[in-house]
């Protein structure tokens, strides 16, 4: 998460200095639970301690508005239709949400 965080930043500030504006807070969907209690949660647990530093930087953007944390469940997970092997049925019903035309009709 602290990666696709410090990205966000990285593309926010770019687009600012491109005079382009930015809305915050930007959505950020995460499929897990358990990372999204930390980010919201100050207190952190004997478990979290190897997760210090990643678990600051996600959290100060938190708090300062930037990112709006969500969960999304992994069947809705749109980047798993390109990193896993999926059914047919959650193939399709994945790609159909992508919103991809096809430009000329299906040869038979």
């Amino acid at each position: 998460m602290a990666a696709t965080v410090c990205e966000l930043q990285w593309i926010s500030f770019l687009l600012r200095d491109l005079c382009v504006p930015v809305a915050t807070p930007i959505p950020f969907w995460c499929d897990n639970q358990a990372a999204l209690h930390i980010t919201a949660n100050p207190v952190f647990h004997e478990r979290t301690k190897h997760l210090d530093i990643d678990c600051h930087v996600v959290r100060d953007q938190y708090k300062a508005g930037f990112i709006s944390p969500s969960f999304v469940s992994s069947k809705l997970q749109l980047a798993d239709l390109f990193t896993k092997t999926l059914p047919a049925v959650s193939f399709t019903s994945l790609l159909s949400k992508l919103g991809l035309l096809r430009l000329h009709p299906a040869s038979a």
